[in-house]
């Protein structure tokens, strides 16, 4: 007498078991997407800290230059506004706010010394 059934796999032998690779890879991409997505506020971020930690560097130096105008000056020309200007002798400390990003940074005068 012969067995007439088709063969089996392991595929086919576990009840419930068939078809779950799409329903794993559709959430593996889910959470592909929602990582991406967080790296590039995350970059975000951190490109705004800079950018205004750099118009704060210029505006100190222009601030220790040129005085509390030429801080908000430079301030102005990098989309920034200054927050607070504090000279103490011939070193100034300025604090700026640029997109929601605030940032200090401190300069010192001193000129060229005359050959």
């Amino acid at each position: 007498m012969s067995d007439r059934r088709p063969p089996t796999t392991a595929a086919t032998t576990i009840s419930g078991q068939r078809g779950q690779a799409t329903p794993l890879a559709l959430m593996a991409v889910l959470f592909a997407a929602l990582f991406a997505v967080g790296l590039v506020r995350v970059g975000a971020a951190a490109g705004g800290a800079a950018s205004a930690q750099a118009a704060a560097d210029a505006s100190a130096l222009a601030g220790a230059a040129g005085g509390e105008d030429a801080a908000a000056e430079v301030a102005a020309a990098n989309e920034a506004s200054v927050v607070r200007y504090e000279p103490a002798g011939d070193e100034v400390r300025v604090t700026i706010e640029r997109h929601g990003a605030t940032a200090t940074a401190r300069a010192r005068w001193q000129p060229a010394p005359i050959p």
